[in-house]
């Protein structure tokens, strides 16, 4: 049974359907009211959610797995890290994670399990923004702004005392948050970034490792590639690093993906082409990145505010799953529902904040600050949207105002939790099947999870976690067959862990 905190009180509304002047003169007939308005949201969000709808989408979902599995180069990707780590692994790297807009480099030490003693630790770590000039750096000029980097990171004087005491190079590993086409554990070939970055003019399709290593080899920098891999299989590996049960990732912020550890077997042969004879007499099991956020098209019911979103979007229907849960979209699907407020229900006295006419101007983290606000008067909350979105009369917004805000807010949040909670049930099912074990054999599982929306968003890990628990027990699971654990700092530490494994192959 889930929690009551899954069941919002709708406090009265002003249940006002008209918009008066100084002296009391209506201007302006609504055509329903706040209440009424909030009432068909909560049934419209609400009503997907009970567990047996939850367990049909799941099942679905299941179903257009299946052909992924066989044939696609864009989801269901084997990667070629089929080694989970042992948690003993040690040694010392040099970790790079590259970001929309962030790139860090950091020194990682591993220390294995140790007790009363945490196991792994960043020695140092140097974060650089990406701004629009180095979007725009084009092709090979890109990379070596990489390179310099690491160069000052490396200049740094604690990380030249770990250098000089270890004698030794560093080996590299990089967590790669844009696609890339795999031809080993320790190289790949350049696809398309996007969002902005112009690093694969005239590079498109060569080797990354070599891309970044180049420019390095022209510094002497005493760094060696040893491993590439996405930000979900990272976090996959800094999580079992420390929970040997670990078997999932899931990320969850601006975007959204999972990585999963799967029998070699349950993808076909095809999705293997070019992995040599010597990686399969060696890989059982491989982390596959799902790139789940392009499934769920026809499975996740939706409401008219998400058919707006789509038929507005740059590529409809290509990310149908990500445009329910992640944070890039939480926000524009409850600006929406605020734009038809104002217009059809009188929200805000029926103006419309300047700025929120813009699409995607609401930010999930300005819905996040508001929900942390959980006083019977709402004035920060108030002062939080107020602050960001003033209103064009510089009227300030009622309590009826901010109050409908926010249970809309947690209403569009609920429902992306469950969602989730069904998208790692059907992969849950998934593995089990593959693993040809029973519910009850599966035993208990650990998922790592990262992303500003899963770690910050009030609430919304527990209601992801009550949702999971019901549809693994009604699946013939225990309760706590799958829990959601944060893995902090997961892509820097993956990617050190990556190349631990690496080594203990």
């Amino acid at each position: 049974m889930l929690p009551s905190l899954l069941h919002w009180p709708l406090p009265s509304l002003l249940s006002r359907k008209r918009k008066r002047d100084a002296a009391g003169a209506a201007v302006r007939t609504y055509e329903r009211t706040m209440d009424d308005l909030l009432q068909e949201i909560q049934t419209l969000l609400e009503a997907p959610l009970d567990a047996a709808k939850l367990l049909h989408m799941s099942g679905q979902l299941q179903e257009q797995f299946n052909p992924k599995l066989q044939a696609s180069d864009i989801c269901m990707l084997p990667s070629y890290n089929h080694k989970l780590p042992t948690g003993h692994e040690h040694g010392t790297y040099l970790a790079l994670d590259l970001g929309g807009s962030t790139f860090r480099v950091a020194v990682v030490e591993l220390t294995g399990k140790q007790s009363g003693a945490k196991s792994m630790r960043i020695v140092a770590m140097k974060s650089y923004p990406i701004d629009d000039a180095v979007r725009c750096l084009r092709g090979h000029d890109f990379f070596d702004w990489m390179a310099g980097k690491v160069e000052a990171a490396l200049s740094d004087p604690q990380v030249e005392k770990v250098r000089c005491d270890e004698h030794k190079t560093f080996g590299m590993g990089l967590a790669w948050s844009f696609p890339v086409e795999q031809t080993s554990i320790r190289s790949g070939n350049l696809s398309v970034m996007g969002k902005g970055f112009r690093a694969t003019e005239g590079t498109i399709g060569q080797d990354l490792s070599e891309l970044i290593m180049a420019p390095c080899r022209k510094r002497n920098l005493p760094v060696h590639m040893d491993s590439i891999i996405n930000d979900s299989s990272a976090t996959l590996l800094s999580r079992a690093y420390e929970d040997p049960s670990t078997r999932f990732a899931v990320i969850l912020g601006t975007g959204f993906n999972i990585s999963v550890h799967l029998p070699v077997s349950a993808l076909a042969s095809s999705k293997y082409k070019g992995y040599p004879q010597s990686w399969f007499d060696e890989a059982d099991h491989v982390l596959v990145n799902t790139e789940l956020s392009m499934f769920g098209k026809g499975v996740f019911p939706t409401t008219r505010w998400d058919e707006q979103l789509n038929a507005a979007h740059a590529r409809p229907d290509f990310q149908p799953f990500e445009q329910l849960i992640s944070g890039r979209y939480l926000g524009e699907i409850v600006r929406l529902i605020i734009v038809e407020a104002v217009k059809t229900a009188g929200l805000f006295g029926g103006e419309l904040p300047d700025n929120l006419c813009e699409p995607y101007s609401l930010d999930t983290g300005t819905l996040a600050d508001m929900e942390m606000d959980e006083s019977k008067t709402l004035q920060r909350a108030a002062s939080i949207f107020q602050s960001r979105h003033p209103l064009p009369s510089c009227i300030p917004a009622s309590y009826a105002d901010i109050s409908f805000v926010r249970q809309v807010s947690q209403l569009v949040a609920h429902r992306a939790a469950a969602f989730l909670a069904t998208g790692i049930h059907s992969l849950w099912a998934l593995r089990i099947q593959k693993e040809g074990l029973t519910p009850q054999q599966a035993g208990e599982m650990a998922i790592g999870c990262n992303g500003s929306v899963i770690e910050k968003y009030p609430l919304f890990r527990e209601l992801c976690q009550s949702h999971l628990d019901e549809l693994c027990v009604a699946s013939g699971a225990t309760e706590g067959a799958c829990r959601l654990e944060i893995a902090v700092e997961s892509a820097v530490f993956g990617a050190a862990v990556s190349v631990a494994c690496l080594e203990g192959m």
